[in-house]
């Protein structure tokens, strides 16, 4: 398992992203070329229910059938010489986290036990018996900052398993936000990523490659798994050069001659500063709330509605119009430009919007600058997140522009699928892209 790999042009040439939507794959025929061939099979609610237990891969049987189909689709041949693929899984089911050391040795072997212990007591689960990467973003005299990646064993086995079932051999497997911020190509400024999808959203700040911000916000019950009972799958129907993941040996070196970045300079640990109002702060929460996502150091996957346990939240939204309560059957639902026609979507559009102002907030706080443009990955589409934004309260005054990490460059001309929207295909465009 290689959760971080090389970017040598070695990775395999195919990937596949796994997710409760379906099976995505692409095929490029080097690392920076153009996907050849792009292809989608879906899968039935709940044969996918990511989450850090086991019993992700509900229906086995499905999953490894759609990972077949798919891969077939793009002209892989199953149990054949060159089946390596780069698997994709959801965020649900990693744990993503930035940790700072005052010094971490340079080999593998003496540096990742450091991190294992640090992780004890910031992971749901059994840190001794995770499976674990990790890679130096930055180094400087006084600090040591590392992008740490852990998953459950028995929750990786159960995604491994589906594609060697379905006849390939996963030779790298990455999270979907971090396989998709390697397919951003902003050169050297900042970019704020949404990766949204019905079980959650994903925020992220890739400044120079090196990543700053990873923050996932659960959108499913707290009780199960799955989708939401009153979820609207409509919503997330839109049609609508890379991270450098590096290995862990060779990443000490490479990353200790670059200076240390500003925002690192401070303590994550330390107790908030005085709140400072910012043009993301909600007029509608309370201030303890607004003291949170401005001054928390926002990094590690949390539930939306954990975070909102302990402030008191203004059920008014920034339009002044309180949330609906419906009881609609969600089959009859429909999206009109990439916005719901109401219901109990509204609170998941909410929930999203503010995962969004959070990452506004903290961008604007670490880099002392607003951001004036999101990158889209993901089901939910640049133009279904736009108007999401719009109908919060968000993008029209804050300048903040939503396009899509996946342009019409990044595809030949014959792999251009309407079957596969764009915004689906950034995670396999960043697997592909090492």
């Amino acid at each position: 398992m290689n959760l971080l790999p090389q970017p040598s042009g070695n990775r395999p040439r195919l990937a596949c992203e796994i997710s409760p939507q379906g099976v995505v794959a692409a095929r490029a025929e080097t690392a920076a070329s153009a996907l050849s061939a792009v292809a989608r099979v879906t899968l039935a609610p709940g044969a996918v229910a990511p989450s850090l237990k086991p019993g992700n891969v509900v229906d086995r049987v499905a999953v490894s059938a759609a990972i077949r189909k798919a891969l077939e689709d793009v002209g892989a041949r199953p149990n054949s010489r060159g089946s390596d693929l780069t698997v994709v899984i959801p965020d649900a089911a990693v744990r993503v986290l930035l940790l700072d050391f005052d010094v971490l040795p340079n080999r593998l072997s003496e540096a990742l036990p450091i991190v294992r212990f640090r992780l004890k007591k910031m992971l749901p689960f059994d840190a001794d018996d995770a499976m674990l990467t990790y890679q130096v973003m930055s180094t400087s005299r006084s600090m040591v900052r590392v992008l740490a990646v852990a998953i459950p064993r028995d929750v990786l086995s159960e995604y491994e398993t589906a594609a060697r079932e379905a006849g390939f051999e996963p030779g790298a497997v990455l999270p979907s936000t971090l396989a998709c911020a390697a397919a951003m190509d902003d050169g050297d400024s900042a970019a704020l990523l949404i990766n949204a999808n019905p079980v959650g959203v994903t925020t992220a700040i890739v400044r120079s490659g090196i990543l700053m911000l990873h923050r996932s916000v659960d959108l499913q019950p707290s009780v199960g798994a799955g989708f939401p009972a009153n979820f609207p799958p409509a919503l997330f129907e839109s049609d609508g050069h890379a991270l450098p993941l590096v290995d862990v040996q060779d990443s000490a070196g490479e990353w200790a001659a670059q200076e240390a970045l500003p925002e690192h300079g401070r303590d994550p640990y330390v107790e908030p500063a005085p709140v400072e109002h910012s043009p993301y702060a909600s007029p509608t929460l309370t201030d303890d709330f607004n003291a949170e996502i401005h001054n928390a150091i926002l990094i590690a996957p949390t539930s939306m509605r954990e975070f909102a346990e302990d402030v008191v939240r203004d059920p008014v939204l920034a339009s002044g119009a309180a949330a609906p309560v419906a009881t609609h059957d969600p089959r009859t639902w429909e999206v009109s430009a990439g916005k719901p026609a109401g219901g109990p979507s509204d609170d998941i559009s909410t929930e999203i919007a503010q995962a969004v102002s959070v990452a506004a907030a903290y961008y604007e706080d670490t880099l002392a600058s607003a951001p004036t443009r999101i990158y889209c990955a993901g089901p939910l589409g640049a133009n279904a997140l736009q108007e999401i934004l719009l109908s919060n309260g968000l993008a029209q005054t804050d300048g903040l522009r939503v396009r899509e990490i996946v342009d019409t460059e990044a595809l030949e001309s014959g792999a251009v699928s309407a079957s596969v929207p764009r915004g689906w295909l950034a995670g396999v465009l960043g697997a592909l892209r090492g």
